[in-house]
């Protein structure tokens, strides 16, 4: 693929103060960004019980990670200040949306976006269901039924009957229409797994992971084309796109530091047992777990989640974030693109190591999007 024809994207959810993220993508497409993607969380990744100031001195500005705005207020907001920019859910899931409410909001917003929104979608995580009193149960068979049922509700005219194992439906209907005639919303799947990867080729648009090396990303995408062809789709079909943390500065001793923080690590226990096998470790949670589904952060104090970050090794950090001064960024960039990733969305993980970090990291990724764009 020549590199010109790669997208970038940015992670961009919303947190307070709520003026101050119009300013932030308005400036992401100003910079030619191709999309921003926001999170669909109650809570974040990063318990409280670490977001201390002698951990992060964000810590006294901002007095919770968890200070989170509803994803689809906050993407309409983000579609009437944008005219460009595609809006994306990184990703949303089908325990607290029931799949007709996102057909219906996702038609909703591509209307106000002028044909701008993506659907992004997961199996969900523990960490937003069952502290709220929401079952956890069966979750990829409820992704795969939540894709069908949209998608019916999408295309036909018909009244929609339904026998699935998680919903049953008795005369649906989805009046609404897409902005351009016949053009939905694509579906993009955050797919690991092999049984994910195989509702991905059958049913997706594109195929949205988090958080894997280029070797990695390779294997999943070869295993990916391999279902797609199963499915009789052609790869054109489906965009491969990769969700990356960046840890980046100028200065390779203040990349070194962020790379040992405590928030970089915990990032990481959202990992598989299988990303641990390599460095001669089991996921610090326990054997086989999903890091992403198991992970619920209010669970942990300060002393036992220390220890269990302790067990992750800072290569682990350097091999799982793109890290670096913007150059070696870019070269990291490039690699994914080398291997077939069609879509970046990059995260600034820089900015949740200290204030400090803030106009560094932004200085720093505005050269990496002006190199991409130029």
């Amino acid at each position: 693929m020549d590199i010109s024809d790669l997208k970038i994207g940015r992670e961009g959810t919303f947190i307070p103060p709520f003026k101050s993220n119009i300013n932030t993508v308005k400036s992401y497409e100003n910079e030619r960004y191709d999309s921003i993607f926001f999170a669909d969380h109650i809570l974040n990744w990063i318990p409280e019980s670490i977001w201390t100031p002698d951990i992060t001195d964000l810590a006294t500005v901002y007095p919770s990670p968890h200070l989170i705005y509803d994803v689809f207020t906050m993407m309409t907001v983000a579609a009437l200040h944008t005219k460009k920019i595609y809006l994306g859910t990184g990703v949303t899931e089908a325990f607290r949306r029931n799949p007709a409410v996102l057909a219906q909001t996702f038609l909703t917003l591509d209307e106000l976006s002028r044909g701008r929104s993506i659907l992004g979608i997961g199996a969900g995580e523990k960490e937003n269901t069952v502290p709220y009193g929401i079952k956890w149960k069966n979750p990829v068979s409820r992704l795969e039924e939540a894709v069908i049922i949209i998608r019916k509700l999408w295309e036909s005219d018909e009244k929609i009957n339904y026998d699935g194992n998680i919903w049953k439906l008795e005369n649906a209907l989805l009046r609404l229409n897409p902005f351009k005639k016949g053009k939905f919303p694509p579906i993009w799947i955050a797919a690991r797994g092999n049984r994910m990867l195989d509702i991905t080729g059958r049913l997706g648009d594109g195929w949205l992971p988090i958080f894997l090396k280029p070797e990695v990303y390779k294997e999943k995408l070869r295993i990916l084309r391999k279902y797609t062809l199963k499915a009789d789709r052609n790869m054109d079909e489906i965009t491969p796109a990769v969700i990356l943390g960046v840890i980046t500065d100028e200065d390779s001793e203040e990349v070194d530091k962020m790379l040992n923080n405590p928030i970089t690590k915990n990032n990481l226990i959202t990992l598989y047992n299988e990303d641990f096998k390599p460095y001669g470790l089991s996921h610090p949670l326990g054997e086989n777990i999903d890091g992403t589904l198991e992970f619920i952060p209010t669970h942990y104090d300060k002393e036992s989640l220390m220890q269990i970050l302790e067990k992750i090794p800072s290569k682990m950090c350097h091999d799982f974030y793109l890290n670096g001064n913007p150059d070696e960024i870019i070269g990291q960039i490039e690699n994914f693109s080398k291997v077939g990733a069609k879509h970046i969305i990059l995260f600034n993980v820089s900015i949740l190591c200290g204030l400090k970090y803030i106009p560094r990291s932004n200085k720093c990724m505005k050269k990496i999007i002006t190199y991409f764009k130029n």
